[in-house]
């Protein structure tokens, strides 16, 4: 199997959480000690950006195998590369949606960028 864009897109929607978050943990009056609980006590943008780090997790698990299933079943490559590179840009929108408190058009990047991953899943039987 090559290394594809697609499987370049896995890595960088893999590293996404751990940027995501950094507006939460430049929070110098809270203890790091317990980290949850820490987080639990912020509101704002940093609320906000801890639960954007926390949705980036769950949405890579379905981003992660639709590119190995795609891979896997013979899909069209240039197809899923397209797509993988579209679920990072709305991926990074939907970030900054969150960041920014637009929550209509968060969940609505949300929405467009499970689908996505679902399209590179079933790319396959389609492309």
């Amino acid at each position: 199997m090559e290394f594809t864009t697609a499987l370049w897109c896995v890595l960088v929607a893999a590293i996404l959480p751990l940027l995501t978050v950094y507006p939460a943990k430049f929070d110098r009056k809270l203890d790091n000690r317990d980290p949850r609980a820490r987080h639990a006590g912020q509101t704002g943008f940093r609320r906000r950006a801890y639960a954007a780090h926390l949705n980036a997790y769950e949405a890579f698990p379905l981003f992660a195998a639709a590119v190995i299933v795609a891979g896997l079943t013979g899909a069209d490559r240039a197809t899923v590369d397209a797509l993988a590179v579209a679920y990072v840009v709305l991926r990074l929108l939907f970030t900054a949606a969150y960041y920014a408190n637009l929550s209509l058009v968060r969940s609505g990047l949300f929405a467009v960028s499970t689908a996505v991953s679902v399209a590179i899943f079933t790319s396959a039987l389609w492309s």
